[in-house]
């Protein structure tokens, strides 16, 4: 297949918190950049307003070496952002409507295969976006990873449901698992092999916060793994994107199915040391691509 071995489709946006900060994000996003420091160069597919915030990410793109070519502009509609506000002490998120990022355009798509093709379930709220992804779908990648983000109002079950179905990999959490599978009573293993199973995946990662993962592939058994050891914790914002982008280079690389996950999970671990959902630093990476050889 000609074409970038590995695809990420969704949202950019800007988390943007009551003290004015705003910081680079999004699902998508964050796994494109990861896998960009680890060499893999990605083409990310999303789109941005022609405005202040959509020069800052192909700014911020550029620095990092990541081809903005795929990244389409937007006259009508801004580039996305997520307003956090603080009740009580904790934060909740709204998502705006409308963003540059749901209006992806399907022209040009039929040209840009992939071996892996990586989406959300956020950045698919629009149908004008759903038909993008529906264009990338028809060149047949080789493997299509979906990574569940369930975000209210911004979700429905059924259609949901439908993606995880044309999917091979999907990775999702405890709590996701819990609201799109009806039958929870023989624990999580169980749960996790019958949701895999009723969806036909090849492969399935429930991913637990702080106790870790677990892991389905195939019909060998379950894979769980643990933190192996406590870090100072900073923020979580964008540890299950960490995890994501570890997986899927494991998954490029073929390393075995247990590695992947273990190193999947000490570089989440790693990111909820840092403030933010990326890092800009190389050296961050660095220490990671040495250890584990990368080319």
């Amino acid at each position: 297949m000609s074409g970038n071995e590995l695809t990420i489709f969704g949202e950019v946006l800007f988390d943007c918190f009551p003290s004015g900060e705003n910081v680079l994000g999004g699902a998508p996003f964050n796994v494109a950049w990861h896998l960009q420091a680890f060499g893999r160069s990605p083409r990310f597919i999303s789109r941005v307003g022609r405005d202040r915030e959509g020069d800052a990410v192909q700014q911020a793109m550029r620095q990092w070496g990541m081809d903005t070519q795929p990244l389409q502009s937007d006259d009508l509609h801004p580039t996305g952002k997520v307003m956090i506000s603080l009740r009580g002490g904790e934060p909740s998120y709204d998502i705006l409507a409308d963003a540059a990022y749901d209006f992806i355009d399907s022209e040009g798509l039929a040209e840009a295969a992939c071996t892996t093709l990586y989406h959300g379930s956020l950045g698919l709220r629009n149908p004008v976006a759903r038909a993008a992804l529906e264009r990338l779908k028809a060149n047949r990648p080789q493997r299509i990873f979906m990574d569940v983000n369930l975000r209210d109002p911004w979700w429905q079950r059924e259609t949901v449901l439908a993606w995880v179905s044309q999917a091979d990999w999907v990775k999702l959490n405890e709590d996701e698992l819990a609201l799109l599978h009806d039958s929870h009573a023989a624990g999580l293993s169980a749960t996790a092999a019958a949701f895999k199973q009723r969806h036909d995946l090849q492969g399935l990662v429930v991913t637990r916060g702080g106790e870790g993962a677990l892991a389905l592939f195939h019909d060998r058994p379950a894979i769980e793994i643990s933190p192996e050891k406590q870090l100072d914790l900073i923020d979580t914002v964008g540890a299950g994107d960490a995890f994501s982008a570890v997986l899927l280079l494991g998954l490029t690389l073929d390393w075995p199915l247990r590695l992947t996950l273990e190193r999947a999970q000490t570089f989440a671990s790693a990111i909820v040391g840092q403030r933010g959902a990326i890092v800009r630093e190389p050296s961050f990476y660095q220490t990671f691509a040495d250890e584990w050889q990368l080319a």
